[in-house]
């Protein structure tokens, strides 16, 4: 037996071929027209079959695209200010900071009005200085600064007629009333415990001198007397302070003696206006 016919007899008719190779005999025989025959067109088939995993590798990868742009956070969420969630201590931080604004806006609004009040205050007072008058008149008090304390033993002019303070004699008038007129240093001293001097020109008639005198016998720290050259009928005087007055009815003149008698303008309140040079009728 040959070797073909060993062959064919142990694998069996047509079994001569390797087992992975198409029979060519058949594929020709049924598609004649086809000279590559079904094993190309298989072929093909197998190759894009071969491409379909790699195409399917493509819709995958795009899949994946899609899954990393879902899970990249949010444009809008991630930048700050993009309608970002204001976290609650920074609601807190804004809140203080309101706060402090307010604060400060109080502060200031509470200080200006403090300034302006200062201001207004100052104001008034200058004004009211300014108003003090340092003539001497009808109406109103004239005040005088600047006067000084010393004792003197001579005569002193003194800028005022009659005087409202200033150097002086060592000895105080004693107060009370007196027809005659008293020395000018004697009385300035009384004036400087705190004596309030009424004098009177010489030919006031005598009804209203009665009035001062009695004014004199009646109450402490008094002083009345005439004073020649006088530039008003009646003038009543107290350390730093004076006013003129027409007549001794005036009212004006009991409130001089009620503010001034003791008053807060006495350089040395609770002295004596006794035990000192005169005697009052």
């Amino acid at each position: 037996m040959d070797e073909r016919g060993t062959d064919r007899g142990a694998t069996g008719p047509g079994s001569g071929r390797p087992a992975g190779r198409p029979k060519s005999g058949s594929a020709q025989a049924r598609n004649p027209s086809n000279p590559r025959g079904q094993g190309g067109g298989s072929g093909r088939a197998q190759g894009g079959q071969g491409r379909a995993p790699g195409g399917s590798g493509r819709p995958q990868a795009a899949q994946s695209r899609r899954q990393g742009t879902q899970n990249r956070p949010q444009g809008g969420a991630g930048r700050p200010g993009g309608g970002k969630k204001v976290s609650g201590s920074a609601r807190k931080a804004a809140a203080r900071k309101r706060q402090e604004r307010r604060r400060r806006t109080i502060v200031a609004s509470v200080v200006a009005g403090v300034i302006v009040v200062a201001v207004v205050a100052v104001a008034l007072v200058a004004n009211r200085q300014s108003s003090r008058s340092t003539t001497a008149g009808y109406g109103h008090v004239a005040t005088f600064g600047g006067l000084s304390r010393n004792h003197v033993s001579s005569a002193v002019h003194y800028a005022q007629t009659p005087p409202v303070g200033g150097d002086h004699s060592p000895v105080w008038q004693n107060c009370g009333y007196y027809a005659q007129p008293v020395r000018n240093e004697n009385a300035v001293h009384s004036l400087e415990h705190g004596a309030v001097w009424i004098t009177y020109q010489p030919n006031l008639p005598k009804a209203q001198v009665d009035v001062l005198a009695n004014m004199a016998r009646s109450q402490q720290f008094v002083l009345v007397s005439p004073y020649p050259g006088l530039p008003a009928p009646v003038v009543a005087s107290g350390w730093g302070v004076q006013e003129w007055f027409h007549s001794s009815g005036d009212a004006g003149l009991t409130q001089f003696v009620s503010k001034y008698r003791q008053g807060p303008q006495t350089p040395e309140p609770g002295a004596l206006c006794s035990n000192g040079t005169g005697t009052p009728q």
